[in-house]
């Protein structure tokens, strides 16, 4: 065969072979290839993208069918799909099936309570350790700076399989971001994009490498002075910055998360000197050679005191500047120098921080007073380093290695109990309102001799100055006397350590005037205590307060800021009678009358409201106020309103 046939042999039974097969794929039947993924929520986010996910959960005991506990697990995500860092981090979960939040892993609780805590009526999580999040731009799309997932375990109450208890809403709360309505996918899990306002006063500052310093109530910031590879020394200060704030005898707590524990402290102390728990502890395994009879405190949440004014200037436990003034912090107004407190404390951390670079603020932190407003204290945010004075003299300033400043703020609530209380009085009725029943709580198991839900009887203003427990006869009495009904049993007393009567002194045509008397019926004495009143119209005529320091609050337009004089300014507490057999106990007194103009208030009706406050606090803690004011008595003679003042006065003078 020649050797063109071949080749055209060879193309033919190739083209037979390639349509056999052509017509044999084309018989069988395709399988079409599979649709595409679709692109995960947070690839059409460009800001920070937050996830709430539901993973498990079941019943637990008791069984309770009109309430049963459910053990709930879940997931929030926070990943940062923007250009910038987003720094210290803070997501809102709006919880609503009264969940108890048992654990949290890679973050705390924003407003510093330690677990388990409440939050049924949602809560706001702060990252920790890792509280920055990079962008995707600065890390090359590294997800493990860029996100972070926190495990959450808690218990929720009525919401059982195949129900899922899922949050109200979930957003971030960093300042300049906005967030729509969280997006539900499925039944359980929910996202939603938070966006940078470019319109936001704090876009300011994005790529600034710390946050800037927040304002506040009480500023505590946390500095470290002096940095090693297993230990470093921290400096802590306390500053009051609310003009009505206080606080005495503070005791301050927090949390250390990494193992942390106190080896010496100078300018506070712990409350409980114990290393108990690094003596049996991973610390004492790790410090081997350590003296830990020489440690001061190694408990997860010590609680911290101040030294009393002896030790300021002890060479082991003073020298701190702002330290040692038993725990005395007063508002900035009364004295600046006393305004602030300062401690520090060596502390020694644990494998794997074992590096000067590797420092970690304690959380959760809380401070309180013995009669003090209550503060509530959010996470460290880290700051710009602090600078110091330079110790030698020299005209220069010494940096800290790292400072974060923990912001907190006054809080009154509902649920908040007073701890004094206040009590009207007026030259137009001879009665007196005492504080109100239980104005300052009472007793868990109220005996069956008093009532804790019958209004507060009339008295006579003299019996303001007699101890609740003996002013049973004179309340009766003047019931009596009065034809008024007595409830069976007795309203409770106010169980209130300080009550301040505000008597309406005089009312003419010019102006008018009244009295202010505080009563500590405590067996505390008060040093440097202030009052103020707030007079919603009244305050533009104030003219003067006569045995006080007395001024409008700075910023205030209907607040009058009182302090003791020297020589007043001292409460003493409550004390025996002059004959302790027979009569009652006595308690601190301090009195003063103020005086107020009608000139820049025209319209002021002082007897029907304008002349009494509508909010008193002292040393910085607001009062309970009664609920009705003295009815005006045409028949009360100007004489006998002057006579009642005088008996007052008199009264006043011969138990001082």
């Amino acid at each position: 065969m020649a050797q063109a046939d071949k080749l055209h042999l060879i193309i033919f039974t190739f083209f037979l072979l390639s349509v056999s097969l052509l017509n044999t794929s084309l018989s069988q039947p395709q399988t079409p290839s599979p649709a595409p993924a679709p692109a995960p929520a947070s690839d059409s986010c460009n800001g920070i993208f937050l996830s709430y996910t539901y993973t498990a959960g079941n019943s637990i005991p008791p069984t309770d069918p009109t309430n049963q506990a459910y053990r709930f697990e879940s997931t929030l995500t926070v990943l940062n799909n923007g250009l910038h860092e987003l720094k210290s981090w803070r997501a809102f979960v709006g919880f609503q099936h009264k969940e108890l939040l048992v654990s949290a892993s890679n973050a705390v609780l924003a407003d510093g309570s330690p677990l388990p805590a409440e939050v049924g009526n949602g809560t706001v999580f702060a990252g920790f350790p890792m509280s920055d999040l990079k962008s995707a731009v600065e890390t090359a799309g590294d997800m493990t700076q860029m996100e972070v997932r926190v495990g959450l375990v808690g218990t929720q109450f009525g919401v059982g399989a195949p129900a899922v208890p899922m949050p109200l809403n979930i957003s971030l709360v960093n300042d300049g971001y906005s967030c729509h309505n969280a997006t539900k996918q499925g039944n359980n899990e929910m996202h939603v994009c938070c966006i940078k306002d470019t319109n936001s006063d704090s876009n300011g500052g994005l790529n600034d490498e710390f946050l800037p310093r927040q304002e506040g109530d009480l500023i505590i910031m946390y500095d470290v002075i002096r940095a090693y590879d297993n230990n470093y020394l921290a400096q802590v200060s306390i500053s009051n910055h609310n003009p009505l704030g206080r606080l005495d005898n503070w005791q301050l707590s927090f949390d250390w998360m990494r193992e942390e524990f106190i080896y010496a402290m100078k300018g506070a102390y712990p409350y409980v000197v114990d290393t108990t728990d690094c003596i049996f502890g991973s610390q004492g395994q790790y410090y081997k050679d350590m003296d830990f009879s020489q440690a001061l405190n190694c408990e997860r949440r010590p609680t911290i005191i101040d030294l009393p004014p002896t030790r300021a200037n002890d060479s082991i436990l003073g020298g701190i500047p702002f330290c040692c003034r038993n725990g005395t912090i007063l508002p900035p107004l009364m004295d600046p120098s006393k305004s602030k407190s300062s401690f520090q404390m060596q502390v020694y951390k644990m494998p794997p921080d074992l590096n000067r670079t590797e420092l970690a603020p304690p959380q959760n932190w809380k401070i309180n007073g013995t009669m003090n407003p209550d503060y509530e204290c959010g996470s460290p945010l880290q700051v710009s380093p602090s600078r110091f004075p330079d110790p030698s003299g020299l005209p220069s300033e010494t940096a800290a290695v790292a400072s974060w400043q923990v912001v907190c703020t006054i809080t009154w609530s509902k649920e908040t109990v007073p701890r004094c209380c206040v009590s009207y009085s007026a030259f137009f009725n001879d009665s007196a309102i005492p504080c109100n029943t239980c104005a300052c709580g009472c007793n868990a198991n109220p005996s069956q001799t008093c009532s804790a839900r019958e209004p507060a009887l009339l008295i006579p203003t003299d019996a303001l100055l007699i101890p609740f427990d003996n002013r049973t006869a004179k309340a009766l009495e003047w019931a009596k006397i009065k034809r008024r009904a007595v409830p069976n049993p007795l309203p409770c007393g106010d169980n209130c350590g300080v009550s301040i009567n505000w008597h309406l002194l005089s009312d003419y045509r010019g102006g008018w005037s009244a009295r202010i008397t505080i009563f500590n019926w405590g067996e505390t004495s008060f040093a440097d205590w202030f009052a103020a009143v707030q007079l919603e119209k009244a305050v533009p005529g104030f003219e003067e307060v006569y045995t006080f320091n007395g001024s409008v609050l700075l910023g205030s337009n209907n607040t009058i800021f009182m302090q003791g004089r020297s020589g007043l300014n001292y409460l003493m507490a409550e004390a025996n009678g002059a004959n302790p057999k027979k009569d009652p106990r006595v308690p601190g007194t301090q009195q003063s009358v103020i005086s107020f103009t009608k000139k820049s208030t025209p319209g002021i009706n002082v007897a029907k409201g304008d002349g009494f406050p509508s909010k008193v606090w002292f040393n910085g803690e607001e009062c309970a106020l009664p609920t009705i004011l003295p009815n005006k008595a045409p028949s009360i003679s100007a004489a006998t309103s002057i006579f009642g003042f005088l008996t007052l006065a008199l009264l006043f003078l011969m138990h001082r």
